[in-house]
């Protein structure tokens, strides 16, 4: 078996919508056959992954794939279910597989649901040797392939603390889009917010700058009247011994710029000690602090946005004896505890017996192979840090006041929003105490696994509580996302939203066939329909909406960029696309589409669909939120049903665009009043422009806002390659679209005998990544609304031969009107002066174009201008039906 490519989706898909992987997988040799013809296949797999036995596999009992694996499944069926399990004894509740054929014989997409790609990625591909081994009675190394997902999951997984606050995140609807390991985004557009750990948007560079500098902290807390222990930074163990001498007292010695308590040395109390704690902190810093011991209980005080949010005790690592175990075994024992892992993989963490273990047991005159006395504590280290084995008692709730007026003045001292205060005193819950109170460090960027899960005590959520200081309760952290798909008019539609948006306005960012907008300005050009383009609009801190143009091969290769829409628009279904991304049918071209209708916001979220289209009617019985519906006429019998159960249409009634709610009608413009429909010529555009109205009322736009900007928008201006025309110096007029599909020849070829009531002269042309199907339809309807024709070709072949695509239209044409006249002529310019030439007398001629700017160019070297004016167009339609 051969993995053909693997890739990642982490947004919304056709599958789940959910993050997933898709692997390519050609079976070759085993294609067709099906794992009962393998004797040792599944009872090696039931031996290694017993919990196969628990896979329902659609069958609605447990055990259900074993009896697929008896009764004969193929083997990308197999690998599907053995990835699931194998994530499962890795840790992870991925729950969601499908295996479904790519088109070839023998090829296979797996898909696989996933909470974090690398390891996934692995198991996954891991699996295939997997199943290929138990199928050739190989051996198969298991559990060293289950070790190094672990190890990859320490790595790749959250760390806990961005966790926490993604999850607190996720409770409250909060967008995240994870960027590292530990650096996620949250919200979109101009609430959006960044979180690396416990830093957060509001986290000032120089307060992290002042509390990693241990010395300039301590000597800001002085100034500001808060005890701190007195000693001084050196470079020397000289230097070292004069400020022991000079303080007389037990001192701490440790790195100037460590953290998680490495290098730290306490208690010190005489020079051979002071020597042998200066070494060892030298390894973790050429500087070395040196300031006084402080005695009492070591006390985390958790501190966001100015508030205390937790207090825990924080005690070394230590073991407790039972008169039967040395304190290595002890510490084994600990160390096996499920909640115990490496670094912050687990809620605690395991305690390494290292050297300064050695050191501190050494001082108390224990060693690893003594045997502490049943109920005896002895203390491993004095640093109490959760990273080297300590535990935490939750204090939250009796932590006395003045002790949190102190945490609170210490961070607000050193400017962090969030802050850990390290602090001793005797007893954080008297008062008596707080003169003797010592503030010891003060730390940005602080672990909150302590307060999540601490040892003793109440869990306190200070996730949820620095997710609150970013986005208050009641806050919005979502820009409002209008996102428009269909097989046409999407383009048009994604336009006159943001038209209208401006204008009400909004600082709008788009994406579309033209390129990605922020506000005015084109910041990436091309086709720019797909997610990552989507993601340059969401993550945009200066925008205020987004309108999201969103193609069919965004949506398959790589989903959504977003997780919800406020308003989700298909403008219509039609043939297009067949053959392509293993799409066979109009249907399956329809559950690529409904991704948009579908991802829209529960509380409040529509989906726009045109009444006029049965598809999207269908389409309409399976949402389970509201349905905004329009159509070109009121007497569509799905928009009158619609209004009488209380839904909300816009329709066109005697020339007017109309809103309605239930029996409510309210007139917006009349239709002859928008340039672009061409006074009602150009339905579609009409219909396009009802999409907008609708998408821009649901923002509360008024409805004399949206007739405003919508009588403004023009072709010319704003609607490039969209029906733009053209009026040469001898009178014809050149109308230019990006029609390429059969339903765009249709709806245009309509248009035209709207204006001109007879045929007139084509230059048509179609992209070669079409099925063959597609441009045959394509040609025949061609066929019934133009002649004569040119048939020309794309620049770009998308894979087939020149003259492929001219001569397979050409062939259709003379098949379906062997009447017409049809030239042939590949090179699109050449077709277009070749019409000009033979018509120069035709009022109307019709150009379908691959790009509108070579087209432009040359006709205004013909001295062409552009026009939308209807007067002109009136006149035209008149001289033409003559």
């Amino acid at each position: 078996m051969k993995v053909v490519h693997l890739r990642a989706i982490h947004g919304p898909n056709v599958y789940i919508y959910k993050p997933i992987l898709i692997m390519r997988l050609d079976l070759e040799e085993y294609t067709d056959r099906e794992s009962y013809e393998f004797p040792e296949l599944t009872p090696r797999l039931l031996q290694m992954c017993p919990g196969l036995y628990e896979h329902h596999c659609g069958m609605g009992r447990p055990a259900g794939f074993v009896e697929r694996l008896y009764g004969g499944t193929y083997l990308g069926h197999v690998i599907e279910h053995v990835t699931l399990e194998l994530l499962t004894q890795v840790g992870y509740k991925a729950n969601f597989g499908k295996t479904r054929n790519a088109g070839q014989a023998g090829v296979y997409d797996v898909i696989i649901e996933f909470e974090t790609e690398e390891p996934t990625r692995y198991v996954l591909t891991e699996a295939v040797k997997l199943v290929e081994a138990c199928v050739k009675g190989a051996d198969f190394p298991l559990q060293e392939v289950l070790e190094e997902a672990k190890r990859l999951r320490g790595i790749y997984d959250l760390g806990p603390s961005t966790e926490a606050i993604v999850r607190a995140a996720q409770r409250r609807n909060i967008p995240v889009r994870r960027l590292t390991r530990s650096l996620v985004r949250l919200g979109t557009g101009r609430y959006r917010k960044f979180v690396q750990a416990t830093m957060t948007h509001h986290t000032s560079g120089i307060a992290v700058d002042i509390a990693s500098d241990k010395a300039l902290t301590k000597q800001l807390l002085s100034q500001a009247g808060i005890r701190v222990p007195q000693g001084a930074v050196v470079g020397t163990l000289e230097e070292a011994k004069r400020i022991f001498h000079e303080l007389n007292t037990p001192i701490v010695i440790k790195p100037f710029d460590g953290c998680q308590g490495r290098g730290v040395s306490t208690n010190i109390s005489n020079e051979a000690m002071l020597e042998n704690a200066f070494v060892f902190a030298t390894k973790f810093s050429p500087s070395v602090i040196v300031e006084e011991y402080a005695r009492g209980k070591q006390y985390r005080l958790l501190v966001v946005g100015e508030r205390l949010v937790a207090a825990a005790e924080r005690i070394p690592a230590h073991v407790i004896g039972d008169g039967k175990h040395t304190v290595e075994a002890l510490i084994a024992q600990i160390n096996s505890h499920p909640e115990r892992g490496n670094d912050h993989e687990k809620p605690l963490t395991k305690i390494a017996v290292d050297e300064v273990v050695q050191r501190y047991l050494a001082l108390q005159k224990w060693t690893l192979h003594d045997i502490p006395a049943a109920g005896e504590m002895v203390l491993l280290r004095d640093s109490a840090n959760l990273s080297t084995g300590g535990i935490a008692v939750d204090c939250t709730e009796v932590i006395h006041p003045c002790f949190s007026s102190l945490a609170v003045r210490a961070a607000r001292t050193i400017g962090l929003d969030v802050c850990g205060v390290d602090l001793i005193a005797p007893d954080i819950q008297n008062p008596e105490n707080a003169a003797e109170a010592v503030v010891i460090e003060v730390n940005a960027a602080p672990g909150i696994r302590m307060h999540h899960y601490p040892s003793v005590g109440t869990p306190h959520d200070v996730g949820a509580a620095i997710v609150e200081s970013l986005y208050p309760k009641g806050a919005t952290a979502r820009i409002p996302i209008v996102s428009i798909t269909g097989t046409n008019g999407k383009t048009t539609t994604t336009r006159m939203i943001r038209h209208i948006l401006r204008l009400s306005g909004y600082n709008v960012g788009m994406t579309s066939t033209e390129g990605v907008f922020i506000g005015e300005e084109k910041v990436l050009s091309g086709d720019t329909t797909g997610p990552q383009s989507a993601e340059v609009v969401l993550s945009d801190p200066t925008v205020d909406i987004a309108v999201l143009e969103t193609a069919r091969g965004g949506i398959m290769r790589s989903g959504l960029a977003y997780d919800v829409a406020d308003v989700g628009i298909v403008t219509n279904i039609a043939l297009d696309h067949i053959g392509q991304d293993g799409l066979k049918t109009v249907d399956d071209l329809i559950n690529v589409k409904a991704l948009v209708a579908e991802c829209v916001r529960k509380s409040d979220g529509v989906a726009v669909l045109s009444a006029d289209d049965p598809a999207l009617v269908q389409l309409a019985q399976k949402l389970k939120h509201p349905v905004i519906y329009i159509s070109t006429t009121r007497s569509n019998p799905i928009v009158t049903r619609h209004l009488a159960r209380g839904g909300t249409a816009f329709y066109v009634c005697d020339g007017w665009m109309i809103e309605a709610a239930g029996a409510l009608e309210w007139k917006i413009v009349r239709v002859e009043e928008l340039p672009i429909t061409l006074h009602g010529a150009a339905l579609f555009h009409v219909a396009n422009a009802l999409c907008a109205i609708a998408a821009a009322r649901h923002l509360n736009v008024s409805r004399k806002r949206c007739a405003m900007a919508l009588t403004q928008f023009r072709s010319d201006l704003h609607n490039p390659g969209r029906i733009n025309i053209f009026r040469l110096p001898s009178g014809t007029h050149v109308i230019s679209d990006y029609g390429h599909n059969p339903d765009g020849i249709r709806v245009v070829g309509e248009m035209v005998q709207r204006l001109a009531s007879r045929k007139i002269p084509a230059v048509i042309g179609f992209p070669g990544d079409r099925d063959t199907t597609v441009l045959l339809e394509s040609a025949r309807m061609a066929a019934q609304y133009f002649e004569p024709l040119f048939v020309k070709e794309d620049g770009d072949k998308r894979g087939r031969e020149p003259g492929e695509v001219a001569a397979l239209l050409a062939n259709e044409i003379r098949k379906a009107s062997p009447e017409s006249c049809v030239y042939v002529e590949l090179n699109e310019l050449d077709a277009l002066r070749q019409a000009l030439g033979k018509h120069v007398d035709e009022p109307l001629l019709l150009m379908f174009h691959e790009n509108l700017e070579p087209i432009r160019e040359f006709l205004f070297e013909l001295g062409a201008q552009e026009v939308y004016t209807l007067p002109e167009l009136k006149r035209v339609a008149a001289i033409s039906a003559m």
